[in-house]
This record gives C-alpha cells, structure tokens and sequence, in this order.
C-alpha cells in the first residue's frame, strides 16, 4: 500500500542536509569556471538539486553530464542550443533502453 505524504512535514529537515557539493566545488572538480557552470544551468543543460535557501548543489549524475557536455561540445563542435537538443534525446533513448530492457532481459543489447 502507498503511504500518503503529507505536504505539512511531521519533523523539520535540517538545513544543513547536502545533496552533493557547491557550485565551488562542482566547478574545481569539472575544471569549469563557476560561471560557465551557471550558464549550463541557465540553459537546462544542468539541473543541481537547490536548497531552502536557493543554493545550488551538484550530485555525480551532474559529473557524468558535464563529461558528455564536455565530449559533445569538443567533438561535435555544438553549440549550446544543439547540445540542449542532443542531451533531451540522448536522455530519452537511455529511457528508452532501460523500459526495454526491463521488459525483455533476455534481449541481447546491440
């Protein structure tokens, strides 16, 4: 049976709670400017969890995304609106592929 949850939380969530590291952080592991990071977000091209305060905070599936960000932009030489478009269906396909997947696991991936 599915719990119901409320929208009027019994206990507070402490604020201090991180979902992954600070733009800061983000940026010096990805070897991007801050503000590079943060015109990735402005486009959607990265989507950080945000705090109560409105912070941003980057988990590893970020990580991973920069790298393909990173691999498309060098490679492929896109600009920014083409990335947007290649990242929507290359996430759709990975959708795609794990629905498939789930439904038929004895099916050989090609």
């Amino acid at each position: 049976m599915a719990q119901n949850r409320s929208p009027y939380p019994l206990a507070r969530v402490a604020a201090t709670y991180r979902a992954g590291v600070t733009i800061e952080e983000f940026a010096a592991a990805t070897g991007l400017h801050p503000e590079l990071v943060r015109r990735y977000v402005t486009l959607g091209l990265l989507d950080p969890d945000t705090d109560l305060d409105g912070r941003l905070w980057f988990g590893t599936a970020q990580l991973m995304r920069v790298a393909r960000i990173h691999r498309l932009r060098t490679g492929l030489g896109l600009n920014y609106a083409a990335l947007g478009v290649v990242l929507d269906l290359l996430d759709r396909i990975e959708e795609l592929e794990a629905a498939l997947a789930g439904r038929h696991p004895r099916m050989p991936r090609r």
